[in-house]
């Protein structure tokens, strides 16, 4: 019983907030001012599409100046990507280029190795057959 209460007496506080101005709805082409004027339909027509007339035209404007400056923003972004793929195509050049050249040099060192322990097992045989 008091959630119940307790309910109608909220929704009678958010009820009557919302009917505070009188009103339940208000459109959004209402003109409280017309009531007390004679003017004709027509006059007060044209008057509220010429000024959004012009407010449209101020906004293509402004949305056509948005859409160039983006399209710049993503042409700059677009000029960046094409560096940064020239870069990685050259750091990735040189380091395929080095990566050869490690291996090669690898290859020259344990060859290089080889031999030296060639020599080794060679001077070891003589220092036996001398003895």
């Amino acid at each position: 019983m008091k959630r119940l209460i307790l309910a109608l007496g909220l929704c009678l506080a958010v009820h009557g907030a919302v009917m505070a101005d009188g009103n339940a709805f208000t459109p959004l082409n209402f003109n409280d001012t017309a009531y007390g004027t004679t003017q004709s339909a027509a006059a007060t027509k044209s008057a509220p599409v010429a000024s959004s007339v012009d407010g449209d035209a101020v906004g293509n404007g402004n949305i056509q100046n948005a859409i160039q400056q983006l399209d710049n923003a993503q042409v700059d972004i677009r000029n960046d990507l094409l560096n940064c793929k020239t870069k990685y195509a050259d750091v990735d050049a040189q380091y395929k280029l080095i990566k050869t050249e490690r291996k090669a040099l690898k290859k020259q060192v344990s060859t290089i190795e080889k031999r030296i322990k060639e020599i080794d097992k060679a001077k070891e045989k003589i220092r036996k057959n001398m003895l």
